[in-house]
């Protein structure tokens, strides 16, 4: 399993797109790649409302990624201290077959290098004791990055406070 966890509140998500800018910002990327994504549920139509819901895609960093075992040059590889999955640049050849075995598409082809590129967590950020970039420009914070022993304890705390919130709005 992976040390490392990202958890995203949908009820507090706004679709804004912030995280997926500061991704592509983070790695410099051009038009066209997207290591993480912000998917658009909706509208449907609840009661007399139409409402949207999002779901934020990066890469779950799976315990037994396909496109790691897709790799034929060793490129794609999963980091044996945090279980994090990055791309290695020197050893990718642009064979686009890590991209064809992942169920999620979270490996990216980047037409200016002719690479593949993905969402790796930041891990130079998380090594500097810093967050990932998404989670840091999410103005709702809607995004939670850390354990997965502390995650049951984050939705925990954020349905109590919806609830507390929820009943002072009905007073």
């Amino acid at each position: 399993m992976s040390k490392y966890y990202l958890f995203h509140d949908q009820k507090k998500c706004i679709g804004c797109q912030a995280c997926v800018v500061a991704c592509k910002s983070r790695q410099n990327l051009p038009k066209g790649p997207f290591p993480s994504l912000l998917i658009t549920i909706g509208p449907q139509w609840v009661g007399t409302r139409p409402q949207m819901a999002f779901a934020f895609m990066p890469c779950f960093q799976c315990e037994n990624p396909w496109c790691v075992a897709a790799c034929p040059t060793g490129a794609m590889q999963r980091r044996p201290e945090d279980g994090i999955i990055i791309v290695d640049p020197n050893v990718c050849v642009g064979c686009k077959t890590c991209m064809s075995a992942c169920p999620w598409g979270s490996p990216q082809w980047n037409p200016e290098t002719g690479k593949v590129v993905k969402c790796d967590s930041c891990y130079d950020r998380l090594e500097q004791g810093l967050q990932p970039a998404c989670v840091t420009v999410c103005p709702t914070a809607c995004l939670y990055f850390g354990t997965p022993d502390e995650i049951p304890e984050v939705r925990r705390e954020r349905y109590a406070r919806a609830m507390i919130h929820d009943g002072e709005q009905e007073n």
